[in-house]
């Protein structure tokens, strides 16, 4: 069937790969979960799925809480590859009301006994967000936000794959297919849609102009969740490539931190001749020996550079303390029945992921002004509840065989912008190793592990400098 192309209207135990699935020592890193922790003729935007279309609401209905199913869009034959219209999100004002009474029915653990984080995310943070969350944050923000933006599904390989796709105004804009993380979703994205398909309205030109594609990972918000086992980011880079090439793309650049460097890296391994470059805000860059000392855990080798040293420093942290919650996801995601019961169980889940995310969402719920806002957190947060996902989405860690951090011989140009606080801050000599057709390396002043997030400005500059050069 012809594609319907819408016009309008290896593995080191210090990086991340399946634990034994294998033993490692505690101060190890796990290579699979290093996922660490969410992208018309008049090139028009293409339209909202129309107000009859059946509306997305909560999915499956919780079984303490037995709300009636909400319309979901219907599944194509696994042979289908045409791009249809996605139902506008709409969840049930009963589905909200749960949500609300099991905020305020939370059972909450008695309170850490030391001054600091090393217990994990402090009891006085998740009251503040449970407070906020119940009787203050509104949903149906993000939801309007959501269906104000032209979004689809077709079906790859048998799992339908939601996305949104906003084509720029301009003809000879770049498409650029953008893949968030976890604990990310499409939800990081939506503050850089609109500079990166209408540049001339934010500060740029119109040779800056991209056409959009931002897809929900498989497992991950309106996608499907996959029943049979094998979608690990190999997979899903080759799915990606599909999808551009089935929206008619000749040629595209790629973006992506966390799973999203993960997958895109990979779809360079790949490397079609439509991929014109890639850019990464979590690259994977770690040498050999760095790798096998911190695997070690031993201190940092002798004759490193300042940043050589910042980001062994950064490295040995998060391995030594901040893979708990992948270590559980790449060996037993299954387990986490509770993440799927308990907002706030999912929320404190969410939370703990690297320390200066944390740290970043601890203030603004302290009421102090951020790059990330409350209702930043919770629009994410809420959006892995009402699509009943934290089990789903965590199958990728399982899923995953690749060692995260560890260079993975890209033969085409790939961008890095580094910012100071994301998991570790890759140094350009490592990048420059990785990397042999490194067009752009930049380190920026501020911003962490969710970038487009929490520097949409920087991260959208960033974007335009890297792809200039390759753009046809």
């Amino acid at each position: 069937m012809q594609d319907f192309i819408p016009t309008e209207g290896d593995a080191m135990p210090s990086d991340f790969a399946p634990a034994n699935r294998w033993p490692f020592a505690a101060t190890t890193a796990l290579a699979a979960a290093v996922a660490v922790m969410l992208p018309l003729p008049v090139h028009a935007a293409a339209p909202p799925a129309p107000a009859s279309s059946p509306s997305v609401g909560a999915g499956e209905p919780r079984a303490s809480a037995p709300l009636p199913a909400a319309a979901a869009p219907a599944s194509a034959p696994s042979d289908d590859t045409s791009i249809r219209p996605f139902p506008k999100v709409h969840v049930s004002d009963d589905a909200i009301a749960d949500l609300r009474r099991r905020i305020a029915a939370t059972r909450w653990p008695s309170k850490e006994t030391v001054d600091d984080t090393s217990q994990g995310v402090q009891l006085s943070t998740m009251r503040k967000l449970a407070e906020y969350w119940q009787s203050s944050y509104d949903w149906r923000k993000v939801e309007a936000r959501l269906n104000a933006l032209p979004q689809f599904v077709t079906t790859i390989d048998g799992v339908d794959i939601h996305f949104i796709h906003v084509r720029s105004k301009n003809r000879n804009a770049l498409p650029l297919i953008i893949t968030h993380g976890w604990p990310g979703s499409i939800v990081e994205q939506l503050k850089v849609i609109e500079p990166l398909s209408d540049p001339t309205a934010h500060g740029g030109s119109a040779a800056d102009a991209f056409d959009v594609v931002i897809p929900s990972l498989p497992g991950y918000g309106y996608s499907g969740k996959p029943t049979t086992t094998g979608w690990d980011p190999v997979h899903i880079a080759r799915a990606w490539i599909v999808l551009m090439k089935r929206l008619g793309y000749k040629h595209f650049v790629a973006q992506g931190g966390d799973w999203g460097d993960a997958v895109s890296e990979q779809m360079a391994v790949i490397a079609p001749p439509e991929l014109l470059a890639i850019h990464t805000n979590m690259p994977a860059t770690v040498p050999d020996d760095i790798a096998k000392a911190l695997s070690a855990g031993q201190p940092a080798p002798a004759g490193l550079s300042p940043d050589e040293r910042n980001a062994y420093e950064q490295l040995d942290f998060f391995y030594k303390h901040g893979l708990g919650y992948a270590q559980e996801m790449t060996n037993k995601p299954q387990t986490l029945y509770a993440l799927e019961d308990s907002p706030i169980g999912l929320a404190a889940w969410m939370l703990d992921h690297d320390i200066r995310s944390y740290e970043l969402i601890a203030r603004v719920f302290d009421g102090k002004k951020e790059g990330l806002s409350r209702d930043d957190v919770l629009d994410n947060v809420t959006l892995y509840w009402f699509t009943n996902t934290a089990v789903s989405s965590a199958r990728l860690y399982w899923e995953n065989k690749l060692a995260f951090f560890e260079p993975k011989h890209l033969k085409i140009p790939v961008a890095v912008s580094v910012f100071p606080d994301e998991i570790y801050a890759a140094p350009k000599t490592w990048a420059e190793k990785a990397f042999p057709k490194l067009i752009h390396y930049n380190r920026l002043p501020k911003g962490g592990h969710f970038a487009a997030w929490e520097q949409p400005d920087a991260f959208v500059a960033e974007l335009r400098a890297s792809f200039k050069q390759v753009r046809p």
